[in-house]
């Protein structure tokens, strides 16, 4: 299929990364359509002209109007809601997705897919810690890093597609990976920077600490306001490459440790300087 300005786009979940999707798509003049579990979600959306047209009700006449279709659910809700209505996509369909992990859900809905309709990982890699249709904003894209996931079973065009939807969405970054290599990579840049954030702040009770912390802090626990049923299912779904990396975090942090119990200096500044040579990379990005 053509991928132009005449291209149907359905949006299925309409949350914080889905509304930004509509927002971003229907002001590059796309028609955006979108299915949300909540009238209101819907409501809103069409309010602010996020999407031309939505929906609570899962369809037929509704989907198969539609040429790419991006969904933005939980992982195995997304599966789910493949085997109960993937009949009613119109055949020559794109799909995607916005999902964290890329093994356990792209080799299962490709394997389920009818044969008609072409299924493409992808992942932005943006959000807040604010969630919401309500707090949809394009602009989370500009600066951010869109990889996609083929496998073996994805056509040229359909990774070309894509991209360009990649793109489309303003992206900084446009990239693939395998979903293999995206997992590990994965799980060292995000998951395990949360697992990170969130032992920070279970370490000690902070409503004290709030009025003597200084910004270090605040950046570095930034993403410990978390989505507890999302990311624990990410990290289930993950927990063999988020495991190699909070091992891999825990011999470096026990090594800076020994530093400091033997006062070996010259190896703590040897650990300060590769960390501060490493960093300047995504200064330059």
């Amino acid at each position: 299929m053509k991928f132009d300005k005449n291209s149907k786009i359905l949006i299925v979940g309409l949350g914080l990364i889905g509304g930004s999707y509509a927002q971003a798509l229907t002001d590059k003049g796309y028609y955006v359509g979108a299915i949300a579990r909540r009238a209101e979600t819907v409501e809103y959306a069409l309010s602010k002209k996020l999407i031309a047209s939505g929906t609570t009700e899962v369809t037929r006449d509704y989907v198969s109007q539609f040429d790419i279709i991006v969904f933005a659910l939980y992982p195995k809700i997304f599966i789910e809601w493949i085997e109960k209505y993937q009949d009613y996509i119109k055949d020559g369909a794109i799909l995607t997705d916005v999902t964290g992990v890329k093994r356990s859900v792209v080799y299962d809905v490709q394997r389920i897919l009818k044969s008609t309709v072409e299924f493409i990982g992808a992942h932005p890699m943006a959000g807040k810690e604010v969630y919401g249709v309500e707090n949809s904003d394009k602009r989370i894209f500009e600066n951010a890093n869109y990889i996609v996931t083929p496998t073996d079973d994805n056509t040229g065009d359909a990774i070309e597609i894509c991209k360009k939807l990649g793109h489309e969405l303003g992206f900084k970054t446009v990239t693939q990976l395998t979903p293999e290599k995206h997992d590990e990579m994965i799980g060292f840049l995000s998951q395990l920077t949360h697992c990170i954030a969130v032992s920070l702040m279970d370490c000690k009770e902070s409503k004290d600490l709030v009025d003597y912390t200084g910004d270090s802090f605040r950046d570095l626990t930034r993403i410990a306001k978390i989505n507890d049923a999302m990311w624990s299912e990410l990290f289930l779904l993950n927990k063999d490459e988020l495991l190699k990396q909070m091992d891999l975090f825990s011999q470096k942090f026990a090594e800076l440790r020994n530093t400091l119990e033997n006062e070996d200096i010259n190896k703590m500044r040897e650990m300060m300087r590769i960390s501060t040579e490493r960093r300047k990379y995504f200064d330059k990005k």
